[in-house]
């Protein structure tokens, strides 16, 4: 009896390490048409039963043209481009590398419902791309087509260019029994041809049995498929050391309809020849009937009595032109009007920017008085989620109007001001857009040949979605650094918000990316104190950053701790802490929030961090304060 309770005893405490980390998913991750409403399965995402809720993890991606260089790679899989350099010890972002080159892709992955993610985000290029061929040939498996379709409300079949698509990527944290035994990461690894579980345990130093543990695997050499993904628990960092170039096997024959060989006939020969004349031939009807069709159509449009046609300027048609590859669309006015109820005071979003309704989709218009043609040709040459996206254009009586993606939450300004809305005391919602306006700088600072400056980052032009996901939008006076820097500045001035502007620019009118990260160390300051750039008290206006220089460097700061909300002429940051923040709870955070501001905000440009070292230091903050388990919450 007593030996069948030792038994017992014995096997409730080996049972917990019995359980797998994740389901190896063999080749059903490939299956479009699985539902997990019968709950969490394997061929979706791994499950959410790690430790922690979020952590650090890493993919292996392999480099194939266009995603071949460190920034390519990074803004495919929304990934840190200076980590990913370090880790993988690439000094060159601009470096092509070689064809199948494992490359790792360090991410932050974080529970979203039952299932682990890394948030990517993608933009539709060319018309063929499905949910599958994204999932598998872009994101090499890194991703599932069940995954795609239920983060994106667009269809299986009403996919096209220039639509935008969240991308959950496989990843996981550690069970608190493979952290027991010393795992720090996990490894999401792509399988290739001829490999294993020993092989790969080998080249990454961890064992089979751990491997096999952390894939449900019931045997340390078991039978895994080729290009579907496993987990490697790792101990350490990977490094660079442990990747290699992967040389597939030549590529399948190719599917074609049988055909009995003929050797040395000639009339086989001819044959293929009147086939291709008459596949020429038939191209060249279609396009002809094409050309006819469409020649009908604007005549038809001309002929419409008293309805004036609008014109394109010519620079603005060619501009347009160049980007309907890329799904941007050359809107009539009608159509606006339609959209808008006419440009009804319901529907404006404010000043001259409007909500319009398209067959059941939501964007925002746009309407400038004047050129948008240089802000068309900026927008045609970027492709990241923290940018806002251009749908299309339509000029009318010597107006512009540019179609966005509309953003449900409007500016951070407008949302900072809602102390009802239940988020708006989240530190980790602010720290989140703080990382997302400083990643789409960096993205417009270093991944654009010549780099652009925005020249109007504030509050007022950083929009938030649904999710409160934040972009940067108002690209009118964006400008490449290098014609920027022949130019005088003086005359548009006055165009840029007030409170956000450099030394440099308003001396001198120089105008390099540095004067973007002063501007978003104001934005900063915004985020952890609330207040605006610019404020008044007592009809005095005050610049936000001034006052929040001279009371964190101990200046005479009675007065400035009198406009902040505080009556102690002591130098306590806290005091400058949004109310709606529970300072108790992210006193720490904030203060690193203000030191790195105050860094952004120095006077020499020289002496500002770039936006890069900006982006590094906030995931830092991001993930110790997820570590710390520190939520702001409103004060009672």
């Amino acid at each position: 009896m007593d030996c069948s309770i030792l038994r017992f005893l014995l096997l409730l405490l080996i049972t917990p390490k019995l359980k797998a980390q994740q389901s190896y998913a063999e080749n059903s991750a490939l299956d479009c048409a699985d539902s997990d409403d019968r709950g969490s399965l394997p061929t979706f995402l791994y499950t959410c039963n790690g430790e922690k809720k979020s952590c650090k993890a890493f993919l292996i991606f392999q480099s194939q043209p266009p995603y071949n260089s460190v920034s390519a790679i990074s803004n495919l899989t929304a990934s840190d481009p200076s980590e990913l350099a370090r880790i993988n010890n690439i000094s060159d972002h601009t470096l092509v590398l070689p064809q199948s080159k494992e490359v790792i892709v360090p991410v932050v992955c974080s529970c979203s419902g039952e299932y682990y993610e890394a948030k990517a985000s993608y933009l539709i290029p060319s018309i063929g791309d499905t949910y599958y061929t994204i999932a598998t040939d872009t994101y090499q498996n890194m991703s599932t087509c069940n995954a795609l379709m239920h983060e994106n409300n667009y269809s299986a079949l009403s996919l096209q260019p220039g639509f935008e698509l969240q991308v959950p990527l496989r990843c996981a944290c550690p069970t608190s029994n493979q952290t027991f035994n010393g795992t720090k990461f996990l490894l999401t690894y792509l399988v290739s041809w001829g490999d294993s579980v020993p092989v790969v345990s080998e080249r990454f130093n961890v064992s089979a049995k751990s491997v096999a543990y952390a894939n449900g695997f019931t045997e340390d050499d078991p039978l895994v498929y080729a290009l579907t993904p496993i987990l490697i628990p790792l101990s350490v960092e990977p490094s660079s050391s442990q990747t290699i170039i992967q040389y597939p096997p030549g590529p399948p024959p190719r599917l074609s309809l049988p055909v009995t060989p003929i050797h040395g006939n000639r009339r086989s020969k001819k044959a293929y020849v009147w086939i291709g004349i008459g596949i020429l031939v038939l191209v060249l009807c279609l396009a002809i009937f094409g050309v006819f069709l469409y020649h009908q159509k604007r005549v038809s449009q001309n002929n419409i009595e008293g309805k004036k046609k609008w014109v394109l300027h010519e620079s603005f048609f060619v501009t347009i032109a160049e980007e309907v590859d890329v799904g941007l669309k050359v809107f009539e006015y009608e159509e606006l009007k339609g959209a808008t109820e006419d440009f009804s005071n319901k529907n404006c979003l404010g000043g001259s920017v409007y909500r319009g309704f398209f067959d059941g989709k939501v964007l925002a218009i746009k309407q400038m008085s004047k050129d948008a043609t240089e802000e068309v040709k900026l927008l045609k040459k970027i492709n990241h989620f923290n940018l806002i996206s251009l749908f299309g254009a339509c000029e009318h009586c010597e107006d512009f109007y540019l179609v966005y993606e509309f953003m449900e939450n409007g500016s951070l300004r407008d949302w900072l001001k809602k102390e009802s809305c239940p988020e708006v005391p989240s530190w980790n919602h602010r720290v989140q857009i703080a990382l997302d306006i400083a990643d789409g700088l960096h993205y417009l600072h270093n991944f654009i040949y010549p780099a652009y400056v925005h020249r109007g980052i504030s509050s007022t032009n950083v929009l938030l979605n649904e999710d409160l996901r934040a972009k940067i939008a108002n690209f009118s006076l964006a400008r490449s650094a290098e014609k920027e820097a022949n130019r005088n500045s003086s005359t548009r001035y006055a165009q840029i918000s007030q409170g956000y502007l450099a030394p440099e620019y308003i001396e001198h009118g120089l105008v390099t990316p540095a004067i973007d990260v002063y501007a978003f160390g104001v934005v900063l300051l915004e985020l952890v104190t609330g207040k605006e750039a610019v404020f008044l008290q007592d009809g005095v206006e005050v610049l936000l950053s001034e006052a929040v220089c001279t009371t964190m460097g101990g200046g005479n700061a009675e007065a400035i701790f009198t406009l902040m909300g505080g009556g102690n002429a002591e130098a306590h940051p806290d005091r400058l802490i949004d109310r709606n923040l529970n300072a108790e709870h992210c006193m720490e955070f904030a203060v690193r929030m203000i030191k790195l501001s105050l860094a952004c905000l120095a006077e020499e440009p020289e002496s500002r961090p770039r936006i890069h070292q900006v982006l590094s230091s906030l995931i830092k903050i991001q993930l110790d304060t997820e570590k710390a388990k520190y939520f702001c919450k409103t004060r009672v």
